[in-house]
């Protein structure tokens, strides 16, 4: 199966943080993708722009170098690769001072109307400078959008500081604060379950589903992010955006029309009905952990502080929650978030876990009746798999046995499909906001955030130690357990 490939509008893509390691492992080859399948018009030029004195021919070999290293040699056709680096340009800029941006005005002032993508992919403390310096230097127009990373700040003060930085500059609907996982065709797929099958709906609620699990893990440590890492942690790292986000999914109600702001609405409704965790109940529904040395398939690996260079931290790399949406849907239905660095395997998913049938008509000897659950893995190995019961084929009786209705994105669909930040610069230049998050929506999980937060602040405990290569604290396994549940951890 042949994906259908829709080209966009000729634009200009500017990347700021231009020799950085998201625009070398992900923008540039995403890109090129995007040009190797036609998607991308003759006229649109590529820039990026960075503090670094470099001639655009460097800038290029760079862009080479990434290709290269981060595109299959089957895709690498040497037509394509030259026409894709015959677009790249390269401007050096400073951010925060005048440097660079007369030339950069320069180099895109000859298509004033094409559409202009500004992509920030810096630290956040240079947003401001770079809008400001932006709409200083005349290169914000009514076709112009820009692409915010996360973090969006790092408390909800912050945040508002940053939203209204670049709200100074830019008109909401041209700001597109881009959380990668929305971009994944799993999650996507998610509101094709949901909305596209009568099969799911009438069952998609507390009266059904006992409980859900979004577990997003890693099994690599912090490496050369450890600075970074410890000012921010696991909650505002992934929980703050990612995991929230996939809640929103799994728990907002039918929008009326897939249009960016009917979704985006209903996603709000969740983050606003989440029951508040802070210092009075945070020791019972959350668990903060964080690695200490053991072992990952490659052999021995150090532990967190090991590798942030330090005596001790109450930085957590792990963390725990068990979540409540408070509406007439949820109600009563624990949602168990958990996520964390140096786990015993890599993998991202979403398991809803319905209830128990209410009556069994089989005998003792065809065996336990399991639970139907519907796993959506976002990766690896992308794909949806809902568990049921049937009867073991054979002889001698009847014997039940719980297995999996399997659709592997790999297998169903023969050909590659793009990458989250292929389609979400595709989404930007088409002016489709639906999977980015609006400036409410942030704030919105903040104010939820920040109360966990403080109350580990205060907490005379720091985080619980677990050994790398683990699933984390036992204290994680006690959450889900107290209620007679467990984590899933057998796989697809």
């Amino acid at each position: 199966m042949v994906s259908r490939v829709i080209a966009v509008d000729p634009f200009d893509f500017v990347a700021f943080g231009g020799t950085g390691d998201l625009v070398r492992r992900k923008l540039l080859p995403g890109l090129y993708h995007r040009d190797r399948v036609g998607q991308i018009p003759p006229e649109t030029r590529i820039v990026g722009t960075a503090r670094s004195r470099l001639e655009p021919g460097a800038w290029r070999d760079m862009a080479r170098a990434a290709i290269e290293e981060h595109v299959a040699a089957e895709e690498r056709e040497p037509e394509h690769v030259a026409r894709f680096l015959a677009r790249l340009d390269y401007v050096a800029v400073e951010a925060a001072d005048e440097a660079g941006w007369s030339d950069l005005a320069a180099r895109l002032a000859d298509a004033p109307d094409r559409i202009r993508v500004f992509y920030l992919a810096t630290g956040p403390d240079l947003f401001d400078d770079i809008c400001h310096r932006l709409g200083a230097a005349g290169l914000v127009t009514p076709a112009s959008r820009v692409v915010v990373e996360k973090p969006v700040g790092t408390d909800l003060a912050s945040a508002r500081a940053v939203n209204a930085a670049v709200g100074a500059v830019f008109r909401e609907e041209q700001i597109f604060r881009i959380d990668h996982y929305l971009g994944k065709e799993t999650v996507q797929n998610l509101m094709a379950l949901r909305f596209a099958n009568a099969l799911f709906e009438p069952l998609w609620n507390a009266a059904r589903i006992d409980h859900v699990q979004i577990t997003v893990a890693e099994s690599l440590g912090v490496g050369g992010r450890a600075g970074y890492y410890d000012h921010a942690g696991a909650l505002r790292d992934m929980v703050q955006n990612h995991l929230l986000q996939l809640l929103c999914l799994v728990a907002m109600e039918p929008p009326a029309s897939l249009d960016a702001d009917a979704v985006r609405d209903e996603k709000l409704k969740v983050l606003k009905a989440l029951k508040r965790i802070d210092g009075s109940n945070a020791d019972r529904l959350t668990v903060r952990g964080q690695y200490t040395a053991g072992a990952s398939a490659e052999g021995p690996v150090p532990g967190y502080l090991d590798e942030l260079g330090e005596a001790s931290s109450r930085t957590e790399t792990f963390v725990a929650l068990e979540v409540e949406v408070e509406n007439w849907r949820w109600a009563g239905t624990p949602f168990y978030l958990r996520s964390g660095k140096r786990l015993a395997q890599r993998v991202s998913e979403i398991v809803v876990s319905f209830r128990p049938i209410p009556h069994s008509v089989f005998d003792e000897s065809a065996g336990p009746i399991a639970r139907n659950e519907l796993v959506i893995r976002l990766q690896p190995d992308e794909g949806v798999k809902l568990q049921v019961m049937i009867k073991d084929p054979g002889p001698g009786g009847m014997r039940l046995k719980r297995v999996p209705l399997d659709m592997s994105f790999a297998q169903t669909f023969a050909a590659r499909h793009a990458d989250a930040y292929e389609r979400l610069v595709m989404d930007v230049v088409r002016g489709n906001q639906t999977l980015f998050m609006r400036r409410d929506e942030v704030e919105a999980a903040w104010t939820w955030i920040d109360p966990i937060l403080e109350a580990w602040t205060n907490a005379p405990d720091g985080p619980k130690s677990y050994r790398a290569g683990t699933w984390g604290p036992s204290a994680a396994i006690a959450l889900v357990e107290r209620a007679g549940r467990t984590w899933h951890e057998d796989g697809m």
